[in-house]
């Protein structure tokens, strides 16, 4: 049984997105930032290998409700808090 609260997790070869469906305010700022990796038309909708993680851990970031997040599991770096 799933609930709106859980979080689900996207894994990448270079970094894991999650998301908390229950936290998402619809802002859009991840499919406008790279909407080759996030497509609400698809499934799944998050594609982490879609874009450099770097790049895709930028756009995660400017998630305005913090439903998305990310870690790097390339040993890439951790950029840690959020934009005010």
């Amino acid at each position: 049984m799933s609930t709106r609260s859980e979080k689900k997790a996207y894994e990448g070869r270079s970094i894991t997105v999650t998301f908390e469906a229950a936290r998402c305010r619809h802002a859009a700022e991840c499919v406008r930032g790279l909407p080759e990796v996030f497509d609400t038309a698809r499934r799944p909708w998050i594609r982490p290998d879609g874009a450099e993680a770097g790049r895709l851990a930028e756009v995660v970031r400017r998630c305005p409700s913090g439903a998305l997040q990310y870690e790097r599991v390339d040993g890439g770096e951790e950029t840690a808090g959020r934009p005010a």
